[in-house]
């Protein structure tokens, strides 16, 4: 299960509500508490709570954890919970698993509470269960506002409901954000103001992405509703007296983020000097304001340049700033400096505290999908998350095409065909630039001959890049043909489109000479027919005619084919561009047909 948020509480009544109780403890045990009724048995795994009434479980539970699993009936579940409900934002999210656990249904806060995620979790947990998810916008498979990970304000629910509905929804983003899809109804305008700073006038809907402020009331007569995403892009330096009270620091911050229009919300963290760490008023104003404080040595503070250095903190702490080059090292590479050093003011003494504001350089996203070798078993979870993160998928046509129904309602696909990787790579890149949340695919996996070293050759460093591992094709077909890389192996392309033929013919007779597997990618077209001859024919220098050859044509797709025969007896003529060759070492054999190499060179026949 991804990352949990909490503790996840466990209740159930009957013995199969047990049994499934206890599959969960013991597939979570650091994440679980038991919570046992009368007449339990306790649980395996977890953390095992006092035997109460079901009622009682119930409600220690929903006091006492993030998320519950209630192995009950739906309406008895919701008759138990009902008095114990207070608002989305603090109650737990709630899963009902049925008696015969076909059904994981997210009962009570599916986005808030975590219950969605939760859902599907239990059902992956619990063999032949499925999840029930009601919310209305992942049934629509449309990302829901409260589910970025960001603050979210104003009027939610109206503007939710007008995506859902496909009313026009203005996207204004005053910061560059790389939100997943949206649907076509939601279309960026290319005015980034809005009036009243955020309210959308003359009626509609507006989804606005900011770190500015005021924030949209509420609706009034004739004007339309607005929901405001708060990216936190946003640190503030903060230098402070030994002694410094935490009111102060507090008040100052809050005073320079007014007066420069900046929302508290969009603030990540206080930065500071290392010798300021155990400062307790800064420790006490950051927590105030919801933030953690993180600090910096002297000497790298030391080494940013900043518009007002001065020679106070350089002779207490050895820099001569903290407040701006503390927001600036926080806010990394292209950071704007958007308040200069301010003091704190405090009537009838000297000033304690000073802080200053720096904003992050937008970066867009760039994720490098390797989807694997066709089937859709093959492809990860993680990769599957990446599509529907992304708002802009390039790739190779017919590559795209296997995933099209896995993309969000609204993503923007940008297909080209064969021959055009670089293309490709600096569309990827420059999309990611203008800040939107990319996903360039790729067969295989995205770093093996595929699209990774294209695109990182022409990525910079002002945007944020995630490699997606996949299963190569030589993995796949390697399963199909038993365990032929069970030792020291190397995969080559036979493909001089980019090689000069001399560098792989060296490279083929290495691995000859070093008695390593080798997968040959690329063997044959139309266009190159005698490459794989000749690198088969450098093996045979080394390897006898028995050496055993794994032929997969379309591992894993449609028409899949695999044969295991022989160096001396392969055919070329059978090999293809959609196929891979496992040529295996001196120690490989064949083994009830499957091609097996063992883990040492020490070969042990069965007696």
């Amino acid at each position: 299960m991804n990352a949990p948020k909490g503790p996840i509480g466990l209740v159930s009544v009957t013995a199969a509500g047990r049994r499934a109780r206890d599959r969960l403890a013991a597939a979570w045990p650091d994440e679980t508490r038991v919570y046992d009724t009368d007449g339990g048995t306790g649980g395996t795994g977890g953390t095992a709570q006092t035997p109460g009434t079901v009622r009682e479980a119930v409600a220690r539970a929903f006091a006492e954890c993030d998320r519950l699993v209630c192995f009950l009936a739906t309406g008895a579940t919701v008759r138990l919970l009902a008095p114990l409900l207070t608002g989305k934002e603090s109650d737990p999210g709630v899963v009902c698993v049925d008696e015969a656990q076909q059904y994981a249904v997210a009962l009570l806060g599916g986005h808030a509470g975590g219950a969605n995620e939760l859902a599907h979790a239990v059902a992956e947990a619990l063999p032949g269960c499925r999840p029930v998810v009601t919310t209305a916008t992942d049934a629509a498979g449309i990302p829901g506002l409260d589910t970025l990970g960001l603050p979210v304000e104003g009027d939610v629910a109206a503007v939710s409901r007008a995506i859902l509905d496909g009313e026009p929804v203005r996207l204004v983003r005053h910061v560059v954000l790389p939100l997943p899809a949206l649907p076509p109804n939601v279309t960026e305008s290319t005015d980034n103001t809005t009036e009243s700073d955020g309210c959308a006038g003359g009626g509609g809907h507006t989804l606005l992405v900011t770190d500015r402020v005021p924030v949209p009331e509420g609706p009034r007569e004739g004007a339309g509703r607005t929901a405001v995403l708060r990216p936190t892009t946003l640190a503030v330096g903060v230098g402070a007296s030994r002694g410094a009270s935490a009111d102060e620091i507090t008040e100052l911050v809050r005073r320079a983020l007014a007066e420069a229009g900046l929302s508290p919300r969009s603030v990540a963290e206080l930065a500071t000097v290392d010798a300021k760490a155990d400062e307790p008023g800064i420790a006490e104003a950051a927590r105030h304001l919801g933030v953690p404080v993180r600090t910096y040595p002297a000497a790298a503070l030391a080494a940013v340049p900043v518009p007002h250095p001065s020679d106070a903190p350089l002779a207490a702490v050895g820099t001569p700033s903290v407040a701006e080059a503390a927001a600036l090292l926080a806010c990394g590479t292209g950071a704007e400096l958007v308040v200069p050093k301010r003091k704190s003011e405090v009537q009838g003494r000297a000033a304690m505290a000073t802080c200053a504001v720096a904003r992050r350089r937008p970066r867009g996203r760039l994720a490098l999908v390797g989807l694997g070798p066709g089937a859709r078993d093959l492809l990860t979870p993680r990769a599957r998350d990446e599509l529907r993160r992304a708002s802009v998928v390039v790739g190779l046509d017919q590559y795209l095409d296997q995933i099209r129904d896995l993309l969000r309602p609204g993503t923007r696909v940008l297909a080209s065909g064969l021959g055009a990787e670089e293309e490709r790579a600096r569309t990827a890149v420059a999309e990611a630039r203008a800040g939107h949340a990319v996903a360039l695919v790729g067969s295989g996996d995205a770093g093996v001959y595929a699209m990774a070293s294209p695109a990182l050759a022409e990525a910079p460093d002002d945007i944020e890049v995630v490699g997606v591992p996949g299963v190569t094709a030589a993995l796949a077909a390697a399963a199909l043909l038993g365990a032929p890389l069970g030792h020291d192996h190397v995969s080559i392309s036979l493909s001089d489109l980019h090689t000069p033929w001399e560098v792989i013919e060296r490279r083929v007779r290495a691995a000859a000479g070093s008695d390593l597997v080798v997968t040959f990618y690329n063997p044959r077209s139309r266009g190159r027919d005698w490459q794989l001859p000749r690198a088969l024919a450098l093996l045979a220098e080394h390897r006898a005619p028995h050496t055993p050859v794994g032929v997969v044509r379309n591992a894993s797709r449609p028409g899949e084919r695999v044969t295991v025969t022989t160096l001396g007896e392969l055919d070329p003529a059978a090999v293809d561009m959609m196929t891979v060759v496992t040529v295996g070492n001196t120690a490989t054999r064949t083994v009830a047909g499957r091609m097996v190499t063992p883990r040492g060179y020490r070969w042990q026949e069965a007696p």
